[in-house]
């Protein structure tokens, strides 16, 4: 397909109701500078850190003119210009293009024109010498940002009746939108810079800013070169930063090769000088029509059909849905359907990752009408242009290493959309863009006074999660768009605040509702610092203005809507599908196992993952048999070199193609396969195997475990078996593993038994751990040491995986607070038992001086999880979890003198750890209250002793309930704990659902009163064989999703039926239905004769009993009236 043709482009607008300016910023010589003062800001004293790569200089005949000097410039044929595309012939190929993407000469002359001023400022570590004093101050303005990552506590059942419930009241409206599958791409003007999730100046960015500049030039045509500028001037003067998914096939694989590289906007905020104001949907396709972007596809539904009709809508097509049925339905049961510019089908393909709903404002309808109407689709200016080297072209001519494809697609975007090449580029003598600055630049920004209100919260901010020691990052960079502003007193940086997981922001929303003014911790979070010296007039300036931002910004610490009081407004849930998630999920993250650990392994894994994803019974049957053979398919022909994850659908793709045509069942399985994009000649080089979309480890990206009873994890009999606790010393578990060790018979089996005491181990105790299971394959372990966190669970499931054992975690039960899953309680038992303590392994026992110091830290290894957080991860993770009896369920409330010393403790704790970190109790400033504290401890549960000892379970008890649990375990004979209320699977039809009993009473009395249904239903053994009843209403084969998507609104209504008649033959009997109404409204059937089907012969289905009526007319069945009719009232539901 010629390059100036796209199958994308703007759909036909559809508006469906079914109930009654500014010039172009001066083009500012920024090249003239940039390589020289990159060039020399590697003598900037910083600490090494890997990261991506930087480039050479420019040869002289390729630099842009130094001030003074005459500009000579010649655009290239896929660059574009503040005027007209000039189209040179000669530069239209690949191979020219990316020739001139490859400068090679020494640039020393630019080097040499470095003013003095700045070669002074390169010579020094200006950091170094920045002392934090009373004039020191510092300002920090969030540069780039996605929208705030609020997790919902409700389960998804709870969340989806929540925003029914909303929408029925009129105070929401819920809306969708499609989950393009690409990765995060923030851009912020070329001054502003461009983000990926995580990171910036890398080959993902790079693409990210070639692609939306490309996007420009399809939809402004010649005009592009200027809308660009403009563009660019528009985002730094109101200081704007736009999100979007970057949907490419260079960047590795997801669920399918998409057919264009194309970015569809997700988000447009205004960062200002505050907390960012996020843009609303209407908002955001009225900015996005006004500069040309693509934007996404909208449903909107404002009534309780409408939302009800949309969740069951996908109910029935979870496990089989792909993007024409799934739009078709969405299209049909929504009250307002917007499509996006950017039709997934054409440009995407049919394999859909999922969709994303969320409450909005109930005058969200309105406000988007207005919008279409003054905004039109606009048009595509440059279909007919030759828009030069593609992507993919230019990936694929510039294949040395990942700084020369960044070099060749930035020349490409042109110098009107990004005339500075710095972030990516940085100094052409060494690598100093990636490198992060000294680690003092967090300190002395925390040390610093605020200038201004948005620094004083993001201050906040990063304190509160230094203090609790979340696992985030605060990385900073030199900010190459400032070093014309640097000084000795004027130093600017770039932070990028990185949250390594999921846990993280559960716990911050916590912290949210206690703290009101605290900001929202966002995804994709770039912040720009200064610090800088302030004389005695600046600083009372800025006290000033401090004042005024206080009492008069929106948004202050007395504002309600910085708090999460309101929950609903975070409402949201993404709903995905099974054709993706087998590709993604099930496939690609399975490669490694399979490769590394091998098919019975990789059997344990994917039938895992769809046990926690409540995959019908089914769809797990018969993906199970494709899973088994994809793994011999791949494995013979990859031997044991495994298969990349950012190609593997080269080779998975064929396979679903070839597996999929073999049967309907197997293509509705699949999807949709075939028409495979070849990546491999054209896919980005990234070094290091980093991996932008995949860096943040979430804690689990599925839902919960069914709550299913049958849903058992049986524990193979040739792999071995880790039992692991995690738990805080006094817990009782190395007295627990020497009584498992003597238990007659271990653990039901004939596997041997071994135990390692952390407090005997010297060295690496977990890497001991998995010598020994190496030598004992077979065995069962008991790792006698604490396992307090998410770091040593990640190595024992490594270990898991590594030597083909399966783990269990022991853990006491407790109730747990709303921040740790133990209670005070707990604690002070925990505590108790170790001061009864002598001469312990470890010295933690009733002579160790900080014995009280040493629990506490323990105890906040734990702070942040609730009981069901902590209980439902180890679940997750480890698939089952055993609980030893702790505490008394009727014991008495904590003394008080008891709960007053635990809590001056966890204070003390608090206030040490802010000064001092992890720092011993006995070395700080706190030195003598902890003294006194660890004498006041002992005192007082000492004298507390009866009720300590009191309130405990006693031990043989624990001790036998651990081992009853274990053996289940061991043997297969386990059910997965509840962590969800209901689970959701796939619908398939609606049916009225009505009591058996009531049927067969009302058969009995039809049987006494004619002798012709007596004799009838004499040998059918109705009383036995009749499970279930139920009059279908719609089936979404025969029917369609739509039709039953349409009878969510009645979901669990109870709908009263009339039963007229009964008519039977010799190989089926039904009875003839009525439907009543439900709130007025009479519920209709879906098929021509609404029916409850009694009996069928064997070898007939149940469907056949619609030709009953039939029959009976040409006198091959026989009726019996009802008369009156008999009504029965069952609950509507889906199947």
């Amino acid at each position: 397909m010629p390059r100036h043709q796209r199958k994308g482009g703007h759909g036909e607008q559809k508006w469906k109701e079914k109930s009654p300016s500014m010039t172009a910023a001066p083009e500012r010589n920024i090249a003239s500078t940039v390589e020289a003062v990159a060039s020399r800001l590697g003598e900037l004293d910083v600490a090494a850190e890997s990261g991506g790569d930087v480039h050479p200089p420019q040869s002289a005949s390729h630099r842009a003119p130094f001030q003074g000097e005459k500009a000579i410039w010649k655009p290239r044929a896929y660059g574009t210009a503040t005027g007209p595309l000039e189209i040179d012939a000669e530069s239209k190929t690949p191979d020219k293009g990316a020739a001139e993407a490859q400068g090679n000469s020494s640039g020393s002359s630019v080097a040499q024109e470095i003013s003095p001023g700045l070669s002074k400022l390169f010579r020094t570590n200006y950091l170094e010498g920045f002392s934090v004093d009373n004039s020191t101050y510092t300002s920090a303005q969030i540069r780039a940002t996605f929208y705030p990552k609020f997790e919902n506590e409700k389960s998804d059942q709870e969340i989806r009746t929540r925003m029914i419930e909303m929408v029925s009241k009129g105070l929401a409206t819920v809306e969708v939108s499609l989950k393009h599958s690409g990765s995060l791409f923030m851009y912020a003007g070329h001054e502003g810079g461009a983000y990926a999730k995580n990171s910036f100046g890398n080959i993902y960015t790079a693409v990210g800013v070639f692609v939306l500049g490309r996007m420009f030039r399809e939809s402004w045509g010649v005009e592009a070169g200027k809308k660009q500028a403009e563009f660019n001037a528009f985002l730094e003067e109101n200081r704007m930063c736009i999100s979007m998914e970057l949907v490419t096939a260079v960047l590795g694989d997801h669920g399918q090769r998409p057919r264009e590289d194309y970015v569809v906007v997700t988000a447009v905020t205004e960062l200002g000088s505050g907390k960012p104001k996020f843009y609303s949907t209407p908002e955001i396709i009225a900015f996005c029509r006004k500069w040309h972007l693509p934007t996404n596809h909208i449903w909107l539904f404002s009534t309780r059909k409408a939302v009800t009709s949309f969740f069951a809508a996908y109910d029935a097509l979870c496990e089989e849905g792909t993007a024409t049925p799934v739009c078709k339905a969405l299209d049909e049961v929504a009250d307002i359907s917007v499509p996006g510019s950017k039709d997934h089908i054409n440009v995407q393909g049919e394999i859909l990752e999922g969709l994303v709903a969320r409450i909005v404002s109930p005058d969200s309808s309105k406000h988007l009408e207005q919008v279409l109407k003054d905004f039109p689709p606009p048009p595509n200016e440059g279909d007919h242009l030759d828009l030069g080297p593609s992507l993919r072209e230019i990936c694929a001519a510039n294949r040395t290493d990942e700084k020369q494809q960044m070099k060749a697609l930035l020349k490409g975007v042109g110098t009107s959309f990004c005339p500075d090449h710095s972030d990516w580029l940085g100094n052409e003598t060494g690598d100093n863009h990636s490198r992060n600055a000294d680690r003092s630049v967090v300190a002395k920004f925390l040390q610093s006074q605020p200038a201004d209100y948005s620094t004083t919260k993001l201050q906040e901010m990063i304190r509160l999660m230094k203090e609790r020691r979340y696992p985030a990052a605060f990385k900073c960079y030199h900010n190459f768009h400032k070093v014309n502003s640097i000084s000795s007193e004027n130093l600017f940086y770039k932070m990028v605040i990185h949250v390594h997981g999921d846990s993280v922001f559960r716990r911050y929303q916590k912290e949210m509702r206690s703290k009101p003014g605290l900001w929202p911790l966002y995804r994709g979070f770039f912040v720009d610092i200064n610090l800088f010296k302030a004389n005695k007039e600046r600083a009372a300036e800025i006290a000033n203005i401090n004042l005024d931002i206080v009492e008069n910004t929106n948004g202050t610490a007395a504002s309600p809507k910085d708090s999460l009081a309101d929950d609903d407004a975070n409402l949201m849930i993404k709903l995905k599908f099974l054709t993706y998630k087998l590709r993604t999920f099930l496939i690609r993250n399975g490669l490694s196992i399979l490769f590394k650990q091998g098919p019975a392994a990789y059997k344990t894994y994917y039938q895992r993952q769809m046990t926690i994803w409540g995959t019908s019974p089914g769809k797990q049957r018969q993906l199970s048999k494709m899973l088994d053979e994809w793994a011999v398919y791949i494995r013979r022909k990859c031997g044991n070199k495994q298969l990349s994850s950012s190609t593997y659908l080269s080779e998975a793709e064929l396979f679903l193609e070839q597996y999929a045509k073999r049967s309907p069942e197997n293509q509705a399985l699949i999807g949709s396969a075939g028409n495979l994009v070849r990546a491999e000649d054209f896919l980005a080089i990234i070094e290091g195997g980093r991996d932008e979309e995949g860096d943040l480890e979430t804690d689990r990206e599925v839902a919960p475990p069914s709550s299913s009873p049958s849903a058992r994890d049986s524990i193979l009999k040739d792999h071995g078996l880790i039992v692991f606790f995690p738990g805080i010393p006094g817990c009782a578990k190395s007295a627990l593993c020497k009584e498992l060790l003597s238990a007659p018979g271990g653990l039901g089996d004939d596997r041997p038994v071994h135990s390692l005491m952390g407090d005997l181990v010297k060295g690496k105790y977990w890497q001991k751990v998995a010598d020994e299971r190496r030598r004992k394959p077979h065995s069962i372990m008991l790792a006698d040491k604490n396992a307090p966190n998410e770091e040593v669970w990640r190595q024992i499931e490594d270990m898991c995986r590594s030597t083909k054992a399966l783990a269990v975690p022991v853990v006491p039960d407790s109730e747990g607070t709303d921040s740790n899953p133990f209670s005070l309680d707990a604690l002070a038992v925990f505590m108790f038992r170790v001061l009864q303590r002598v001469n312990h392994p470890g010295n933690l026992d009733k002579a160790s001086r900080n014995a009280g110091y040493v629990l506490l830290m323990f105890y906040h290894l734990y702070e942040g999880k609730s009981r069901g957080e902590f209980e439902s991860e180890l679940v997750e993770r480890f698939g089952s979890i055993v609980k030893m009896p702790l505490l008394k369920s009727d014991r008495s409330p904590l003394p008080g003198p008891v709960k007053s010393v635990l809590e001056e403790g966890l204070n003390l704790y608090k206030l040490h750890t802010m000064r001092h970190g992890r720092l011993e109790s006995n070395k700080g400033s706190y030195a003598k209250e902890w003294s006194n504290w660890e004498k006041q401890l002992r005192e007082t549960l000492l004298s507390n002793a009866d009720y300590l000892n009191s309130i405990q379970m006693p031990f043989d008890f624990a001790v036998k309930q651990v081992l009853e649990q274990l053996k289940k375990i061991a043997q297969g004979d386990y059910t997965v704990p509840s962590t969800e209320k209901r689970k959701l699977g796939t619908i398939v039809f609606a049916a009225v659902s009505l009591p058996v009993t009531h049927i067969q009473n009302l058969l009995n009395d039809l049987a006494e009163k004619y002798p012709n249904v007596g004799t009838f239903l004499r040998d059918k053994h109705l009383d036995s064989s009749l499970q279930k009843a139920h009059v279908t209403l719609a089936h979404k084969r025969s029917h369609g999703v739509t039709a039953v998507a349409s009878y969510g609104l009645y979901l669990d209504r109870d709908v009263p039926v009339d039963l007229t008649a009964l008519l039977f033959n010799d190989k089926m009997a039904a009875f003839e239905t009525r439907l009543g109404s439900v709130d007025g409204e009479v519920i209709t059937s879906k098929n021509e004769w609404p029916h409850i089907t009694i009996w069928t012969a064997d070898g007939v289905p149940p469907k056949e009993a619609n030709t009953l009526p039939s029959l009976l007319s040409e006198g091959k069945a026989t009726q019996v009236e009802i008369d009156p009719p008999v009504t029965i009232s069952g609950p509507l539901q889906f199947f």
